[in-house]
């Protein structure tokens, strides 16, 4: 194993001098007590990564290419401008009580995306050449207990945000599609539509990715014109150029109404969706060249851009439609604001085609992102079974969120210790900070009950049930990670190790194994950290001398 001396690895240097090529370096092992890191590189153009030899193996040439170009910014506003530029504002006023503390917490919500945001161009600074974003960062800095987190993640993403996320996009999108003629649906016609809408999206990207790419971007672009024409249009309607009486009464007294502790945190979390997916482009990061010095720049223009589109939006909503029709309003805000401002005509109707067009956009983007993020899942060959389950993602996605904020001062202290160089950039501790509140204030939050008692919430029964369904998962995965990796080895006498398997396309991939404990340092001695046979010189380890089987 090679001290930090013979690695040369600089005074905290743009670039590592470990290795000199665009390949893995099969022997840069770094021991620290009981963690191993490795230091790989891939050909995105990015400085070479250390990380802990548990994690998922870099793919140095990305299986998908590298068809993320510089107008990435694209891959990230088509994920946000979706459901929740179109059809939270109305929640949003229901929960905090009145349009001017509405308006406050849009732009705290900026605010909070700006901080997450940071903590996730962090972690892409560390790890430039792995995809995946939340379920690689949380691998790589809590390492231990192994392979914990990929499990969790895995159970949480796969069963719960993926199916969620894009029937909410499904669902919006129907009912959009269904306003351009004035129908009246039924929820089997709701259900038709939304089912037809992912199966077409799911074929589009099985059989072209570089295309969906294209028309995700060229989507993107028709949201923001759109958005563009809806602020435009509320400047209009406060000129007094509209059917619109008075549009300035929402903002008379626009403090008026009541907030409570329960709709304020009710109405965050809405916000917080509405900015949601900004870390987007961050699922694919080892599609992107020179990654992090475009996302960089590309991120937050792209979250910014929105931001300010966000804002008009609302106050041309508040200039059109009444402040009582709004908070009664459920997921068509736009629908109401074409209604009043522009009245009933063809117009109105081209215009719902072009929100459900965005939706349908949203939900490509969403897909893109989330393939990439499970696929990461699933390079630890992991089995999990699907489950029919309610959208309950919100709590363990708050968790995940603390334990990212709070864990970049840990894996900065780890790089430090061990001497690695300093990363392309660094998140403002302030900024870290105010995230980890953020998050902290999710999670305290749904545990406060709403004014009519606990069964006076948003649903017809006790109010926090998502919470507690949210923490018993994550307690089930808990159990499952103990009996898998400790009880059933050791009471069937193996152990669990990793090798790495290559697929096609330079795809790699973790397999995890069973060694029996006879033949353990049999198997140690034949693998490197992170699970290569060093005995095997071609593209499998299928001459693995040591009697395995897989998990």
């Amino acid at each position: 194993m090679p001290s930090l001396s013979r690695l040369r690895l600089g005074n905290g240097s743009k670039y590592a001098e470990a290795t000199t090529t665009s390949t893995v370096v099969h022997d840069a092992d770094i021991s620290n007590g009981r963690l191993k890191y490795v230091v790989e590189q891939g050909e995105n153009d990015s400085p070479p990564s250390y990380q802990e030899a548990a994690g998922a193996p870099v793919e140095a040439r990305s299986p998908f290419g590298y068809a993320v170009g510089p107008i990435t910014i694209f891959i990230n506003i088509s994920k946000m401008i979706g459901t929740g530029a179109f059809s939270t504002p109305s929640a949003i006023l229901s929960g905090t009580g009145s349009v001017g503390l509405s308006m406050i917490w849009g732009f705290l919500g900026y605010l909070i995306a700006i901080s997450s945001l940071a903590v996730y161009l962090e972690y892409a600074s560390y790890f430039p050449n792995r995809s995946g974003s939340k379920v690689t960062y949380l691998e790589q800095v809590y390492p231990r207990p192994k392979y914990f987190f990929p499990i969790a993640f895995a159970v949480q993403s796969v069963i719960l945000s993926f199916k969620a996320g894009s029937a909410n996009n499904d669902e919006v999108l129907a009912k959009y599609l269904f306003a351009t003629n004035g129908h009246t649906l039924t929820n089997w016609e709701v259900k038709g539509a939304a089912i037809a809408a992912y199966t077409v999206t799911v074929l589009l990207l099985v059989f072209h990715t570089r295309f969906s790419y294209a028309f995700s971007n060229a989507v993107g672009i028709v949201k923001v014109l759109t958005l563009a024409f809806i602020a435009i249009t509320g400047f209009v309607v406060l000129g007094g150029h509209t059917k619109v009486k008075d549009p300035e009464v929402n903002f008379r007294h626009s403090f008026t109404g009541k907030a409570t502790a329960y709709g304020a945190t009710n109405a965050m979390y809405k916000i917080i969706f509405s900015y949601a997916r900004y870390e987007n482009a961050f699922n694919l990061i080892n599609e992107i060249k020179n990654p992090v010095k475009k996302l960089r720049f590309n991120s937050y223009l792209a979250l910014t851009i929105v931001a300010i589109l966000y804002v008009l939006a609302n106050v041309a909503y508040f200039t059109a439609v009444p402040k009582a029709e709004l908070k009664a309003a459920k997921e068509i805000s736009v629908s109401l604001f074409f209604k009043h401002a522009l009245g009933s005509g063809k117009a109105v109707r081209v215009l719902n085609l072009l929100i459900a067009l965005s939706s349908f956009g949203n939900l490509i983007a969403v897909l893109i992102g989330q393939s990439r993020l499970i696929r990461e899942c699933g390079r630890f060959q992991l089995q999990t079974k699907q489950l029919a389950v309610v959208d309950l993602q919100v709590y363990p996605r708050s968790i995940f969120g603390l334990s990212l904020a709070a864990g970049l001062f840990f894996i900065r202290r780890q790089r430090a210790r061990l001497n690695f160089p300093r990363s392309e950039f660094r998140a403002w501790d302030g900024l870290i900070v105010f995230n980890i509140i953020t998050n902290v204030f999710l999670l305290a939050m749904p545990w406060y009950p709403p004014p009519k008692g606990k069964y006076g919430g948003d649903v017809s029964f006790w109010y926090a049930i998502y919470v507690v369904v949210g923490i018993t998962l994550l307690a089930v995965c808990g159990i499952y990670y103990v009996a898998w990796i400790y009880i059933l080895p050791k009471s069937k006498g193996y152990c669990i190790r990793q090798e790495v398997i290559i697929l096609e396309d330079d795809a790699q991939a973790h397999k995890l194994t069973k060694v029996p404990v006879e033949q353990l340092a049999d198997w140690d001695a034949t693998h490197d950290a992170l699970g290569r046979n060093l005995n095997s010189h071609s593209e499998s380890d299928s001459n693995v001398v040591v009697d395995s089987k897989e998990v």
